[in-house]
């Protein structure tokens, strides 16, 4: 573990050496990981979700680079894995790295981004490719499952390989009996060229409907879905256990009434939320994850 009195740069210049010269600590450090189930009958679940930066997605409401700086994170993550009733952490492999050299994932569920090449504006954005974990290495690494973005734009020759690959995963994870996490989206292009998700409640059951139809077998699949005010009719359309993912709101005591009536349906099993705790307006990480946390703990049985 760092020290934490030394200035925020140096707490960290252990992790490069590391890294540098004994990568070995890695793998070593996933095999003695003490481990946590998966949730119980009833249970409520909050995750936080840092996998942004891997898409090249830095942004926070105003702020371009809010999440550019890597002792930043790792000290924003950290606040918020030690707070109570957060159940673990969704990352790609070199935060997950990260955090299980700095013995932050102990008796947490951890879950590998898996489809990343997406990249944030780019013209192949809805190109989901693979480029971070794979079942196999979920495995190795001894996660409790992997997530995948799965973007459906019907105008997009890419969706139909992103489609592909996402079923490969879903039965590659169920094979190992590993959680396959999906976060569908029906997205089109806009005008200007960028790629925008439809909320409306028929283009979000009309993409779980396709996702929950991914792979061979749906029985290690959860979904990962947004919060919106019609979840009874789009929680009608699955018998797929659903996490609430958080995005990036404008407006945190909105997000957190959508949360709240959200989470008292029964196939609502918790929240995977990032930015909006990572990075609240105060930039009080404990208080926004403690807020959250709290809306979990009603939610529960």
């Amino acid at each position: 573990m760092s020290d934490v009195t030394l200035p925020r740069a140096a707490r960290y210049e252990h992790l490069t050496r590391i890294r540098a010269s004994r990568p070995e600590e890695i793998p070593a450090a996933a095999a003695r990981r003490q481990r946590r189930g998966l949730p119980a009958e009833g249970e409520r679940l909050l995750i936080i979700a840092a996998d942004h930066t891997a898409r090249g997605a830095l942004g926070v409401r105003d702020r371009p680079l809010a999440m550019a700086s890597r002792a930043d994170l790792l000290d924003r993550l950290r606040t918020a894995l030690a707070r109570p009733g957060v159940d673990g952490v969704l990352a790609s492999p070199d935060v997950l790295e990260d955090l299980l050299l700095l013995g932050a994932l102990e008796e947490k569920l951890a879950f590998g981004s898996m489809n990343r090449g997406g990249l944030l504006g780019s013209v192949f954005e809805a190109d989901d490719r693979f480029t971070g974990f794979d079942a196999a290495s979920i495995e190795a690494m001894r996660l409790d499952g992997g997530k995948m973005l799965c973007r459906i734009d019907p105008d997009d020759h890419a969706t139909v390989t992103t489609l592909e690959s996402c079923a490969r995963a879903v039965s590659d994870l169920a094979g190992r009996r590993l959680m396959a996490m999906v976060e569908p989206f029906w997205s089109r292009r806009t005008e200007s060229g960028a790629l925008r998700n439809d909320l409306s409640p028929e283009a979000v059951i009309k993409a779980i409907s396709v996702a929950q139809a991914l792979g061979t077998t749906s029985a290690y699949t959860w979904l990962k879905i947004p919060a919106i005010a019609e979840m009874e009719q789009v929680m009608a359309a699955t018998t797929l256990p659903a996490l609430l993912l958080g995005g990036d709101p404008p407006d945190i005591d909105a997000a957190h009434a959508d949360w709240d009536r959200a989470l008292r349906l029964p196939g609502v099993r918790g929240l995977v939320v990032g930015r909006a705790l990572l990075y609240p307006p105060d930039d009080d990480v404990a208080a926004a994850v403690d807020g959250a946390a709290a809306l979990v703990g009603e939610a529960r049985p």
